[in-house]
């Protein structure tokens, strides 16, 4: 049967040229079936809620500031070593339509873990909606995907083994998830230490939560451990968090002091 050959776009080739060095990482995945039933009480709770994706990001990020684990990455610059970040450097994939194609392209966000749910979820909104080319990373990432094979391909491993380049450029951690449109994927490669994401969430507060790490840097039992921590940052800090929004939207709503 004849068909008919379909050019590469600068999105595909990005996505190819981190597919290229994602197969390099030697990736493991642990798993763990949560109860954020605490968690989805407070979300429940507020008539503006914020999306899963925050709330799940804001944790991660409070998770790797006590894990140091999760804040370092296999380096082969100047010599094979473990480099560690002072914090946290989220790396969020979204689906955008760029010259007539739905694509795949990822935005940054700096310690995820000291900002408030309510700035996190500007800093999404505007990297889902803000045209693709005004927004920084996507338009730096769409220029390097045009250059010649072997340029693209260089800069690419320079930046994943020189530590602070890495940090700055990739991130330390990434989260990509399906879990709105009813799926979730069960084996997502990344070149970075480790990429988290979750199914569905059930009206009981059910989800299964996944880290697909990189077994160089971390063990099994660090990762099955965290997880079992996250589960307590979501239900404690992040719950907390959420509950509070209204009075932070509304501050009539805190009791009043005493009258003169």
């Amino acid at each position: 049967m004849r068909g008919r050959p379909v050019k590469l776009s600068a999105a595909r080739r990005l996505v190819g040229d981190l597919m290229r060095f994602s197969i390099g990482v030697p990736r493991v995945t642990v798993q763990r079936q949560m109860n954020i039933s605490a968690l989805h009480k407070a979300r429940a709770s507020q008539s503006d809620r914020p999306s899963w994706m925050v709330l799940f990001l804001k944790g991660y990020g409070l998770l790797s500031a006590e894990t140091p684990e999760f804040r370092r990455a296999y380096v082969k610059l100047p010599r094979p070593q473990l480099y560690e970040y002072p914090g946290s450097v989220a790396s969020v994939a979204h689906e955008r339509e760029h010259e007539g194609e739905r694509v795949v392209l990822l935005s940054t966000i700096k310690t995820p873990e000291r900002r408030s749910i309510s700035e996190l979820s500007a800093l999404l909104q505007e990297a889902r909606s803000r045209p693709v080319l005004e927004v920084r990373e996507f338009r730096r990432a769409l220029k390097i995907a045009r250059l010649p094979a072997p340029l693209r391909r260089l800069l690419m491993w320079l930046s994943l083994n020189m530590g602070r380049q890495r940090g700055h450029r990739f991130g330390t951690f990434q989260l990509s998830v399906y879990s709105g449109l009813g799926a979730e994927s069960l084996n997502p490669l990344t070149p970075l230490t480790t990429i988290f994401n979750y199914g569905p969430i059930g009206d009981d507060g059910s989800v299964t939560v996944r880290i697909h790490y990189d077994h160089r840097v971390m063990d099994g039992a660090n990762v099955a451990r965290a997880l079992a921590r996250f589960e307590e940052i979501l239900n404690g800090e992040i719950a907390e968090e959420v509950a509070g929004l209204s009075k932070v939207d509304n501050p009539s709503i805190a009791t009043p002091g005493p009258s003169a």
